[in-house]
Order: C-alpha cells, then structure tokens, then sequence
C-alpha cells in the first residue's frame, strides 16, 4: 500500500474494523492522535467508515492517475507527449514555472493528483483533493502578440468543453470567459498565465482544474451552492480520469492548430455556439465598477459585447460575469 504504519495495519486487518484503542497501542499515540492521522489520510483520498466502539474500517484507497493508460490514448503530435506527474505540489503552475527555466518546452504537460496551494483567476484559491479531480497545466509558445492571450484563454475553455461534451454526455455550458457550468454550477477552473518580451509572447501555461469524480462530501460546504464534479452530474458515475485528460489534449491541439493557421474567427464561432452568457441580460463586475446589458456576442479579441438600454454597444475586456 505505501510505508504508512497506520495504512500497514489497515492493510493487515483488510475488511475489519479497527478500534482507535488498538490503533494508539500499536502506534504509541494517543486516540486524537490517531483521529488526525485518519483525516489527514482522507484529504489524501482514502475512505474510511468509522463506527462507534468498533472504530475505523479502510473502505476504499485513492484512484492513482495512470500515466502508461493515458499515453496510449493521446493522439497529439505535441502537446502532452513531455509528461510530469508528482503526487503533491503547491501548484501545477507553479511547477511548470521551473520546468521552464530548466529549458521545457512546448507541450509540457504536468499533473498533480492534489495541489496544495491551486489558485484560479483573480488569485481565488481552488480546491485539489487527492485522486478525485484533474489538476494539470500545459506550456504552449505560440508566435502571437501579447493581446492574444484572451483568445487562447477562450479557446482553452472551448477546447475543454468540447472534449467534456463528447465524454461525458452532459450539456456543459462556458459562462463568459472560461467558467465550465453544469445546471449553473462550476465544474472547471482556467487559468492562463503568461510572460512576454517586446509584446510578443514568450510562453503560456494554461493551468487548468476538473472536477471529475469529487462527491458533494468532498467539498468545503462553502461550494456546494456553486461547484459541481461529472459525478455528480450523472447521479454517480465514476470516470475514467485517464480518458477524460486525454481527450481534451487531443482536442485541445486541434483547436490551437486551427488557430495558429485560421486565427481567432473559428474559436469565437465555436464559444459562441457553447455559450450560457449570451442572449442574456448580464453583469460584468469589475475591479472598480459594474457593468450591464444584453450580451449579444464577443469581438475578435475575446472581449463580451453587451448591448446597453440605451442601444449603446460597450465591449468588457476582463471581469465575472453573474450568469
């Protein structure tokens, strides 16, 4: 199992509960300390059930990503094909920051099973269980100016939409700019970052988060409002994380190789088509105002066109929209 003395005696007494009392004994600990031990262990992905006087049972162990099932079902020429895996990170962003100043190059993929410290847009925190989700980022160095990274940020949204539809079935939505939403609830998080030289790009590491197999337990009752896993969305199917990583790499050269050669004009068709924000009344909050309207579109940079009552057309370059 792994070299955990808690998880070896677990391993031992497979199927049988386990009394805290047994546990402080063998381990020369205290009960709370044992309790800590086993929650520490739950946030790492293992599934106990503990009963009163019986103590803990080990019911289920973590869903390690399996790198070799993954490959055979990439289909890229670049993209994914320089692989990193590690079991715990701040953020995969982060580790992507210094594989790109030890010389990695386009395509690098890299892959967490939990993020300690996973950040979103606007410095949000993102929540990383173990074993649960896809937490992942991919470096690309396209030749365009630096203004173009809210179309690659779009097109990150489309691609990943797009491979999710045809995985899972489900009609999954993208709220203006890259929020990935089930009946209104977050499935995805995108996050582009960047660096530029003379206005033209240097590099782009497009971190990104899925909620796969996460239940409503596994998270922060904060989310359970707005956040939402493909689980959970299909009353408890478990997906192959392997399959669902895959096909949005696949997809997602696709789509980058389409923009590379045709520019913007097929993305923004393809965002348009799989957008929930337009032909809505919508709220732009920004840093130091809001904004309102009909949202009738995006332009060719990727701004929010809206439509204001007094028929003036405004364009929203950043921001949240409400829905």
């Amino acid at each position: 199992m792994n070299n955990d003395p808690l998880l070896a005696i677990f391993e031992k007494n497979q199927d049988k509960f386990v009394s805290g009392e047994q546990l402080s004994i063998a381990l020369s600990c205290s009960r709370t300390a044992i309790w800590k031990k086993i929650q520490k262990l739950t946030k790492d992905g293992y599934l106990f059930e503990a009963v009163p006087r019986l103590g803990y049972k080990l019911i289920g162990v973590p869903d390690r990503f399996d790198m070799v099932k993954f490959a055979t079902k990439l289909r890229t020429v670049r993209l994914g094909k320089s692989q990193t895996y590690v079991d715990e990170t701040t953020s995969t962003q982060d580790l992507m920051r210094t594989l790109i100043t030890n010389g990695a190059k386009e395509g690098r993929l890299v892959i967490a099973e939990s993020q300690t410290l996973g950040r979103g847009r606007l410095g949000r925190s993102w929540h990383s269980p173990a074993g649960k989700g896809l937490w992942f980022s991919v470096l690309l160095q396209p030749t365009v100016p630096l203004r173009a990274i809210s179309q690659l940020t779009l097109l990150t949204a489309v691609a990943l939409c797009k491979s999710l539809r045809a995985e899972t079935g489900l009609k999954i939505g993208i709220k203006w700019p890259n929020d990935l939403l089930i009946d209104g609830k977050k499935i995805s998080g995108i996050l582009l970052e960047s660096m530029a030289e003379d206005d033209r790009i240097q590099f782009v590491i497009a971190g990104i988060g899925i909620s796969v197999n996460l239940t409503q337990d596994d998270f922060p009752v904060a989310l359970h409002p707005i956040a939402t896993s493909l689980r959970i969305a299909t009353k408890n199917h478990v997906f192959s994380r392997e399959d669902i990583l895959a096909s949005f790499i696949n997809e997602y050269e696709a789509l980058y190789d389409t923009y590379l050669l045709n520019g913007f004009s097929p993305i923004q068709k393809l965002w348009e088509q799989m957008s929930v924000t337009l032909n809505q009344h919508v709220r732009v909050q920004q840093l130091n105002q809001t904004l309102e309207g009909y949202a009738v579109g995006i332009d060719e940079q990727g701004a929010l066109l809206l439509r204001q009552s007094n028929g003036d057309l405004i364009r929203c370059y950043s921001g949240d929209t409400d829905r």
